[in-house]
């Protein structure tokens, strides 16, 4: 089964070793864009993690219990919890959405699940560029190896 989309593949022992460099240098800046990307996901599934935390909080208990409600990262106003029942959900790019505890819970487990479905197809690309450049590495190192090996031949 092949994909149309994937790319052709290239037999890395018929490249130069200027061209092995330059996959390198490719490939190197790939992995570090994907981890990147890994570590903010990985952010995102706490965040997101801990929202539920929050929710899962709200119990009879902390009904009318005093709070600090933050106005900006280092400004606080105390403030009471009256309807520990419904919250509202910041479903992204500045829309927010009114829900039930219940559904808030349900909100983040899917977000969290489906974090999780991008982290492990991240980590499999990951895994993939790092096999890919320890292979070119090696490709390079035998390269290397061998016109070390013609110079002390020609040399001698």
């Amino acid at each position: 089964m092949s994909d149309p989309q994937a790319q052709p593949s290239v037999n890395l022992a018929d490249l130069a070793l200027p061209q092995l460099q330059q996959v390198k240098g490719q490939l190197e800046e790939e992995l570090n864009y994907f981890t990147g990307s890994y570590s903010r996901l990985k952010q995102a599934q706490a965040t997101f993690r801990e929202c539920k935390r929050g929710v899962e909080a709200l119990t009879p208990n902390a009904a009318e219990t005093t709070a600090l409600i933050p106005l900006t990262t280092s400004l606080y106003v105390p403030g009471k919890l009256s309807d520990i029942n419904t919250v509202i959900v910041d479903l992204g790019t500045g829309y927010y959405a009114e829900k039930s505890t219940t559904e808030a819970k349900k909100f983040y487990d899917e977000k969290t699940s489906y974090v999780q479905t991008q982290l492990d197809k991240l980590q499999a690309s990951v895994t993939e560029k790092q096999n890919n450049l320890r292979l070119i590495v090696d490709v390079m190192k035998y390269k290397l190896t061998q016109k070390a090996a013609q110079e002390d031949k020609a040399s001698a």
